[in-house]
């Protein structure tokens, strides 16, 4: 639907409705509890509604509350923020840190890519032009935390400035695994293994961590008294 308009491109020639397709819709935990999988048809709300999705990354139901107004959530869906690719998609960073698998199928069989090898540069992935996306994976590993904080222009309906997701897990009082990745740095969302090493091995606080509050940019008001403007007169 972001393509259709033709405003990052030339729109396509054909366009195939999935919509109708419950075969990539639904949220399903494994019986081990060692994988979440999505359908790459299910919504925003039907995400941040999920309590399989709130139990168990609860990162990812916050991502998917900050998309758009209600009607995007309704209709927009996780399949199609990996598609477009946006380096300013909101999931996408809760993707990479916890270690997401992208499930693709064609008639040649179905496949699964990294969420670290899947956008390769601005808008591009490397889903092949016959293949569909028919769900990503996530893989629930013990003791880990993720959390998401975005920061845009307004508090809501807005694209994301900044938007990062950390993982880590705490290892008697130490991060280990730490994941660290962000949206709208760079030409596609991206893991900084640079920070992820600086915070291996922290030492933690007893309480969980929470993201870190970027200062306010709130402009100060102007006077609401305004002094009786002078006449002028145009000859």
């Amino acid at each position: 639907m972001v393509q259709i308009t033709g405003e990052l491109g030339d729109p396509p020639e054909r366009v195939l409705d999935l919509w109708r397709l419950d075969e990539l819709r639904g949220i399903a935990l494994d019986e081990a509890g060692t994988y979440l999988t999505l359908g790459a048809l299910t919504t925003y709300t039907e995400i941040r509604r999920s309590a399989v999705v709130r139990e168990h990354l609860p990162a990812l139901a916050e991502a998917a509350a900050t998309i758009g107004a209600a009607q995007i959530q309704n209709r927009g869906t996780i399949g199609g923020n990996i598609a477009n690719a946006s380096p300013a998609g909101d999931t996408l960073p809760v993707l990479l840190a916890a270690d997401a698998s992208i499930v693709l199928g064609s008639g040649r069989g179905e496949r699964q890519v990294a969420a670290a090898e899947f956008w390769t540069s601005y808008r591009v992935t490397v889903r092949a032009p016959d293949e569909l996306i028919l769900g990503v994976r996530l893989p629930l590993a013990p003791r880990r935390s993720v959390r998401f904080r975005k920061v845009g222009t307004r508090r809501a309906q807005a694209i994301s400035k900044v938007v990062m997701a950390l993982a880590y897990r705490e290892d008697a009082g130490v991060w280990r695994d730490v994941r660290v990745a962000l949206g709208s740095v760079a030409a596609t969302p991206i893991r900084v293994p640079r920070t992820e090493r600086s915070w291996r091995e922290r030492r933690v606080a007893t309480r969980p961590p929470t993201m870190p509050r970027l200062p306010s940019r709130r402009r100060s008001r102007p006077s609401m008294t305004c002094a009786r403007p002078r006449s002028t007169v145009v000859q």
